[in-house]
């Protein structure tokens, strides 16, 4: 199928897919150089992300110019040369308010309209990458888009109402695939390095779902699919066993798999002065470091414990050694969606050869990821030959898009009855390291995996449990609050969830985008009060056909 035919389709799904200006912008660190360390170092902002988004009131030349000139003046004072040459983003906070006695559906349904952003336009001083649709941030210090954020987030806007917002998404990353090759982990320059959880896939099946043409869908994606593909297998074909290029990996038998990766192996521009101190405490590479703090931030699981030698210590962290279940599982789908899309487009033989790949993944993830005494999919240490053994929510990728075989789904329930879960859903992970990405947080779309999973296996009890808890822990947030938030704390405590490199944030994509579609999965949830937590109004039919039905394993 050629391109211009996937075009048309894409315009009449009602989609635009733009050919945008500005290929070639750099992050903030290349362009400003001396500055730019100067002003993260010396902590000019307390977060470093402030000073990357802020935009530039000259060109780059004249502030750099207009620096060196000024800095070895007596008296000479960053912060107010950086205020005098640059506009700092806006303040997040939106000025919305929940309404008194609103619920928490009607609420999201409200935020959307708050999280939405207009389409942007190429600016070559700026560090925001251009979109041609309307798109939905996070929300909080993240008011730009992120990749795997908005699969979830995508959930609760069909569930909403609002498909022809989650189709605009989905175009929008079709762009950047179409001028970048890859979808960066968010639309800044300094993100350009790497990617995110590949659920690229899994969003245009969800489109294509709710189609009345699911071909057309799959044959209007067909080239983003496949140069998606491209990106993260780039070098397999040449890879020799025990040898690992970029994000590809081939183990000594053979077998192809992936890993967390970035091109860059410099301090990230958005946390450049933890980077350096955190490579400091090492006797390791300031690069080896750096590359693997990049990679963890590509996995989304920044930080986390999984990735720690130790389990504790940043320093040790280790990311491109390990092969991890979620990424190969969404591996697999992106290989089944693709294979779908061949077929779409009759070429039966990629079709195949799609198939096969996905079924050869699957088989890998059975044996080489899982861990039979912890019950659950763990990492992969490739160049040792071994399993790290942490039990993770990681684990239940496989359960969502069906890889894993009945009695390993079952003993995975098990597991995470007894390991993880807790008063307010699943924990991370059962270390309490001081990183977000673990023990005593739960996050969204981990949960949402864990629930479909368990209940596309029949483990329907435990995912109703985990919905609940979940739910009614974000519920009673929201009634103390009025807000939901990136995170919860679910260990029972009552705290607010800790850890990371910044504060919790609120607004959030996907809480509210799970939430939204657990509420309308089990609609008799009810908080721990006893108090009705479900949606008290139902989304117009502009929605796609709500896929919240029980699923099964295929055999």
């Amino acid at each position: 199928m050629n391109l211009s035919r996937a075009r048309a389709v894409l315009l009449l799904l009602g989609l635009s897919l733009v050919a945008l200006p500005g290929l070639a912008q750099q992050p903030p660190s290349q362009v400003y150089g001396e500055l730019f360390r100067d002003v993260q170092l010396q902590q000019v902002f307390p977060d470093g992300k402030t000073f990357v988004d802020a935009q530039p009131k000259a060109e780059p030349r004249v502030i750099l110019r207009r620096y060196a000139e000024e800095k070895r003046k007596a008296g000479f004072d960053l912060a107010a040369f950086v205020r005098r040459y640059f506009t700092p983003p806006a303040e997040h906070d939106s000025g919305y308010r929940s309404v008194p006695g609103q619920d928490v559906c009607s609420h999201i349904d409200a935020l959307w309209d708050v999280l939405k952003r207009p389409p942007t336009r190429s600016d070559p001083h700026s560090s925001l990458l251009p979109l041609p649709n309307l798109y939905v941030v996070p929300g909080g210090r993240f008011g730009e888009v992120y990749y795997w954020d908005s699969y979830f987030t995508m959930l609760g806007l069909i569930e909403s109402g609002r498909a022809d917002l989650a189709r605009d998404v989905l175009a929008n990353f079709a762009s950047l695939i179409d001028r970048y090759g890859h979808i960066p982990n968010g639309n800044r320059s300094y993100y350009l390095s790497r990617s995110q959880p590949p659920f690229f896939a899994a969003m245009v099946e969800l489109v294509a779902e709710g189609s009345d043409d699911p071909a057309a869908t799959y044959k209007a994606f067909l080239p983003s699919l496949a140069r998606e593909y491209a990106f993260w297998m780039d070098g397999a074909d040449s890879l020799a066993p025990g040898e690992a290029h970029r994000r590809v990996v081939r183990l000594p038998d053979g077998t192809l798999m992936n890993r967390y990766w970035d091109d860059s192996d410099q301090p990230r521009d958005e946390s450049y002065r933890e980077d350096v101190e955190t490579a400091r405490a090492t006797n390791r590479a300031p690069a080896e470091v750096y590359r693997d703090l990049r990679a963890a931030a590509e996995s989304g699981w920044d930080f986390s414990s999984r990735w720690l030698a130790d389990g504790k210590t940043l320093a040790g962290i280790r990311t491109t050694a390990l092969v991890p279940p979620d990424l190969n599982s969404l591996m697999a789908e992106l290989e089944t969606v693709l294979a779908k899309a061949y077929a779409a487009t009759q070429r039966p033989e990629q079709a195949a050869e799609l198939e096969a790949r996905a079924k050869l993944r699957a088989a890998a993830i059975g044996k080489v990821l899982w861990d039979p005494e912890a019950g659950v999919f763990t990492d992969y240490l490739w160049r040792e030959g071994r399993r790290t053994g942490a039990v993770t929510l990681a684990t239940a990728y496989p359960l969502f898009f069906g890889l894993a075989d009945p009695e390993q789904a079952g003993q995975v329930a098990q597991t995470l009855e007894r390991r993880l879960l807790a008063p307010g859903g699943l924990l991370t992970s059962e270390t309490a390291s001081g990183q977000q990405w673990d023990a005593p947080n739960g996050w969204a779309p981990l949960q949402w995996l864990a629930v479909r999973g368990l209940a596309r296996y029949g483990h329907d009890a435990l995912a109703e449990t985990i919905a609940r808890r979940w739910t009614e822990r974000v519920a009673d947030v929201y009634a103390e609050t009025g807000k939901l938030t990136e995170k919860y704390d679910v260990s029972g405590t009552l705290l607010g969830a800790g850890g990371g490199e910044y504060p919790n944030q609120d607004g959030f994509g996907w809480t509210n985008g799970v939430t939204r579609r657990l509420l309308a999965l089990y609609p008799q949830l009810t908080t721990a009060g006893g108090g009705d937590i479900a949606c008290l109004t139902a989304a117009n039919d502009n929605r796609l056909p709500s896929q919240i039905q029980p699923l099964r394993p295929t055999p």
